[in-house]
C-alpha cells in the first residue's frame, strides 16, 4: 500500500467505523425482532446485491430490477409458504430445513428465466449467488435467531481481526493478483478471531456442537467468499461493488463473506450434524 493509499485509508476510518456501527445496529435489531422485519431487510439486501452484480457485469439496470421482483417472490411469498412466520416446529431437526430445497429449486427456475430474458448467463449465476444464501438465511433464522447471530458474529470477527492483523503484522501477500492488500497474517488473524468469537457465541446462545468448534474454519470460508468477490471485481475492473455504504462500498462488499457461511451452516443443519 502506498503512502497516499495509507493516508486515504486512515482518513476514511471514522466513516467506516460510524457506518459499521449503524449496519450492526440495524442487523441486530432485525434479527432480534425477526418475522417480517427480518425478511424485508434480507430482501432489501439481496435486491441491492443483485443490482450491484448487474452493474459490475455491465448488464442493463432493467434486468436487475426484474431480478429484484423475482427475489420478492422467492424470499417473501415462497418463504412464508414453506416457513410461516407465526409457526415453528416444536422440535427443530434436520427435517425442519428440508422445505428450503423447494425454495432453492424455485431460485434455480427463476435464475434460468432471468438469464434467458436478459440474454446474459451472468444474471443466471448472479441470481443464484444471491438468492440461495438469502433463502437459506430465512430458513435458519426461522428456526432459531441465535444461529443467525452466530453467523453474523463469525463474519464480523473474521473481517475485524483479519483487518487489524494484516495492518499491524503485514508480511507476505495472500493473493496479490486478486486482492493486493490481503496477507497471510490477515488470514491467520481472521481464523483465530472467528474461532474465539464463534466459541463464545455458541456458548452464549447454547448452540452446542459443532458450532462451538467450527468458528475458525468458518472464518476461512468467509475469507474465501471475500476473495471470490475480489476476483469478480478485478475481472470487472471496479474497486467496489457499489457506493451505497459510505466508507464500505456496496452491500456485496460487506456480505461477500457471509454468503458462503450461510450456505455451509445450512448444510450442517440439513445434514443433521447439529447436536445442540
Amino acid at each position: 500500500m502506498s503512502e497516499a493509499e495509507a493516508s486515504l485509508a486512515r482518513s476514511d476510518l471514522p466513516t467506516r467505523f460510524i457506518m459499521g456501527v449503524v449496519m450492526v445496529a440495524v442487523a441486530c435489531a432485525a434479527i432480534y425482532f425477526g418475522g417480517w422485519v427480518f425478511r424485508l431487510l434480507v430482501l432489501a439486501g439481496a435486491a441491492v446485491m443483485l443490482l450491484e452484480w448487474a452493474d459490475m457485469h455491465r448488464v442493463p439496470r432493467l434486468w436487475g430490477y426484474v431480478g429484484a421482483l423475482f427475489l420478492a417472490g422467492n424470499l417473501l411469498v415462497l418463504s412464508e409458504m414453506l416457513f410461516p412466520v407465526d409457526m415453528m416446529d416444536a422440535a427443530i431437526g434436520a427435517a425442519s430445513f428440508s422445505p428450503a430445497w423447494t425454495g432453492f429449486a424455485a431460485a434455480l427456475g427463476l435464475a434460468l428465466l432471468l438469464g434467458l430474458m436478459a440474454r446474459r448467463t451472468t444474471m443466471f449465476g448472479g441470481y443464484l449467488y444471491v438468492a440461495i444464501p438469502a433463502f437459506a438465511l430465512l430458513a435458519i433464522n426461522w428456526a432459531w435467531f441465535g444461529l443467525t447471530f452466530w453467523m453474523m458474529l463469525i463474519t464480523w470477527a473474521t473481517d475485524i481481526f483479519a483487518y487489524f492483523a494484516g495492518r499491524s503484522i503485514g508480511g507476505p501477500k495472500l493473493a496479490p493478483r486478486i486482492s493486493p492488500n490481503k496477507t497471510w497474517a490477515g488470514l491467520g488473524g481472521g481464523f483465530l478471531g472467528a474461532a474465539v468469537v464463534g466459541a463464545l457465541a455458541a456458548w452464549f446462545f447454547d448452540l452446542g456442537s459443532p458450532f462451538f468448534y467450527i468458528g475458525g474454519p468458518m472464518g476461512l470460508i468467509a475469507q474465501a467468499g471475500d476473495l471470490y468477490e475480489s476476483w469478480l471485481k478485478r475481472r470487472a475492473g471496479v474497486k467496489d461493488s457499489g457506493t451505497i455504504l459510505p466508507g464500505h462500498g456496496g452491500v456485496l462488499d460487506r456480505l461477500d463473506g457471509l454468503l458462503p457461511v450461510i450456505f455451509v451452516t445450512f448444510l450442517i443443519l440439513v445434514g443433521g450434524l447439529w447436536t445442540g
